[in-house]
């Protein structure tokens, strides 16, 4: 039953949705506007930075809470596990919304800082480095999503903490599809271009 309710509570969490929120309250429905996704990047590009960081920073201490919340109630050894990966898969399939959620990317890191700081550092520092030399912001949960799990299943020595969070990460690329196909095109936003534009915008 433990199991049960870490993916409940951590689905729950996850389903709140802070882009959706501030779009309702500004009349705009971001699932209309730029990407399409009630998620930070979107909102950044629709509504302005300030609106980004607060949808970039709930997004990320919802899965927070939702691990650290199960971590401290349940003794199962996966309950951060089940739960950050449920919260994942809420922010990106939320049934209030029809399941058109975000990207989850936020969420993610969110999720791997409360399990380890140091591996969330880890991926950060990797995804960067390979957004900024391949000029893609798709880098960076790629190289997460790839490194994760793995990371995951050796560090709990279990199949099973590998397979759970190896089947969020395949979720979270799947969202990023789009992605992946302008880079095909050639109409992806070089990283280097929107790291330097999300820094020089004044609202």
């Amino acid at each position: 039953m433990e199991y049960l309710y870490c993916t409940v509570i951590g689905y729950l969490f996850g389903c709140l949705s802070p882009s959706y929120i501030i779009s309702r309250i500004k009349n705009v429905d971001l699932r209309e506007k730029g990407t399409g996704n009630l998620g930070a990047t979107n909102t950044t590009m629709s509504l302005g930075r300030k609106f980004g960081v607060i949808v970039m920073i709930i997004d990320i201490l919802k899965a927070f809470a939702a691990v650290k919340l199960c971590l401290f109630i349940f003794e199962i050894k996966l309950a951060g596990v089940i739960a950050g990966t449920c919260a994942m898969l809420g922010h990106m399939f939320p049934f209030y919304l029809k399941f058109k959620g975000g990207k989850g990317l936020a969420c993610f890191g969110g999720f791997v800082l409360a399990l380890n700081i140091k591996q969330f550092l880890l991926l950060l520092i990797i995804g960067l480095v390979l957004s900024f030399v391949f000029n893609y912001g798709f880098m960076i949960p790629l190289s997460a999503s790839l490194a994760f799990p793995v990371l995951t299943g050796i560090h709990y020595q279990s199949l099973l903490a590998f397979l759970v969070t190896a089947a969020g990460c395949v979720a979270v690329l799947c969202r990023h599809r789009e992605n992946i196909r302008r880079i095909k095109d050639g109409t992806e936003v070089k990283f280097r271009v929107f790291f330097l534009e999300l820094f020089s915008r004044k609202k």
